[in-house]
């Protein structure tokens, strides 16, 4: 006797172990009862679901295939940050009040964002309902703070593994491709860990001295780093350097240094010569894990097709995010599909990625910050006093839209996989985009 695909689908729920993907497939069960595949009953992700669909103009029978196909594979994201929790307003207040300085505010700030989904009970079920959505298994997570200074890059490693401490057994944090892997057969979610830098001692004694930090650091549990973020550092240049200086000789003993400890380099927010010689330099698989094609687009984020080889010549691959500005066109998830499509073409399934570098916000999120009383001069205590050292970019008259941001929104994924059906490609290159390329890149690090 044949089965109809609600049939199989509830048969899957029944038959499973309670644990195996069951989330996953009731959402389907339940959405399809309800008239719709997409929809979650979440205003939020609905609203975004929405609007790429609009974009995208798929057929039932692609919907359909896209979904199974998505909620059949291990998604991996290359690079974001998990679902962020909604500020405690009253204990934000009363911060202020009490005088906290403008940086005791924004590591404040920071840190309920991070944390309160494992110590709030809505802001945990938000989380998870989030995650759920998305139909993620594992996120690279940003878990260090941008720069090289050990205790600015240990603060967000110390949240994420509190986070991951107090969600078990829901929310794990993962060191290998075998967690991974374990965790999607067990139908949960982990974290695996990633800085924006590498931890440098300041002593400036001896190179072997300086990158000691290194192995702390993995053995903490971070399996990703930034050669630079952005501004130029001991080791090269980063993307927002006009001179494109590249890689330093430090720099070439640093990616010696993270290939020995088994850390994956990463070349993401780095210039493009800096990229191009630490490919060259790498003994192993390494990732520019969210960028762009600055041959589709010309942004200095973004990466030229030389470099791309470069890194695909080490068995790594490149990322594709979800930040308008860096997509170009009109900065939508269409634009996100014409990058996959060129990587997809001309560098080969197997180094292909998406890194969405973006995260789904609490809808309790904006009730909780009109707690927080605005200065006397009419500025907020939740904004950043100035702008970061890291965030001074060159000229970006790039125009984003809302539409545009919608369409990308993190718990779209299931719809980046109906994107690259609707694209053509077929569902092993699809599967290897999702998580399988991410997975290999981790298994090579050991």
């Amino acid at each position: 006797m044949s089965l109809s695909r609600r049939q199989l689908l509830r048969r899957t729920v029944h038959t499973a172990s309670a644990l195996v993907a069951a989330p996953l497939f009731n959402i389907h069960v339940r959405a399809q009862e309800a008239g719709g595949i997409w929809r979650t009953g979440n205003d939020v992700i609905d609203r975004a679901r929405e609007t790429a669909l609009n974009l995208l103009k798929p057929t039932q029978a692609q919907m359909d295939r896209a979904w199974e196909l998505h909620h059949q594979s291990l998604v991996l994201d290359s690079y974001a940050f998990a679902p962020r929790a909604a500020i405690d307003g009253e204990k934000f207040q009363a911060a202020v009040e009490a005088g906290a300085s403008p940086a005791e505010l924004v590591d404040l700030r920071e840190e309920m964002s991070m944390t309160r989904s494992a110590t709030d009970p809505a802001e945990r079920k938000e989380f998870m309902e989030a995650f759920r959505a998305a139909g993620v298994t594992c996120i690279f997570q940003n878990a260090g703070e941008e720069g090289n200074d050990p205790l600015r890059l240990i603060k967000r490693l110390a949240r994420f593994t509190q986070k991951t401490d107090l969600m078990k057994p829901e929310v794990t944090k993962a060191v290998t491709a075998e967690d991974v892997e374990n965790t999607r057969k067990a139908g949960g979610i982990c974290l695996l860990f990633t800085t924006n830098g590498v931890p440098l001692r300041g002593a400036w004694e001896s190179t072997r001295d300086e990158l000691r930090l290194v192995r702390i650091f993995q053995q903490l549990g971070v399996r990703m780093m930034h050669v630079t973020y952005n501004r130029r550092n001991p080791l090269g240049d980063g993307a927002g350097e006009p001179d494109n200086g590249g890689l330093s000789d430090f720099g070439h003993q640093a990616v010696a240094e993270l290939n020995r400890a088994g850390v994956i380099v990463d070349v993401a927010h780095s210039g493009w010569r800096t990229s191009l010689e630490a490919a060259k330099a790498s003994t192993k698989p390494m990732v520019a894990s969210h960028t762009s094609c600055a041959s589709l687009y010309k942004h200095f984020r973004g990466k030229p097709d030389e470099v791309i080889q470069a890194i695909c010549d080490t068995d790594g691959l490149v990322g594709i995010c979800c930040i308008s500005r860096f997509l170009g066109g009109k900065g939508d998830i269409v634009a996100m599909m014409d990058h996959l499509d060129h990587l997809l073409k001309k560098f080969g399934p197997t180094h292909v990625a998406i890194g969405t570098d973006v995260g789904y916000l609490s809808r309790f999120d904006k009730a909780e910050r009109l707690k927080v009383k605005r200065r006397a001069d009419g500025s907020s205590p939740l904004s950043t006093p100035g702008p970061s050292w890291e965030h001074l970019w060159p000229k970006d008259d790039f125009q984003t839209t809302l539409e545009a941001e919608q369409s990308l929104a993190w718990t779209n994924w299931p719809l980046f996989t109906l994107g690259l059906v609707m694209r053509g490609h077929k569902d092993d290159d699809i599967r290897a985009v999702l998580g399988q390329n991410m997975l290999r890149v981790l298994r090579a690090q050991a």
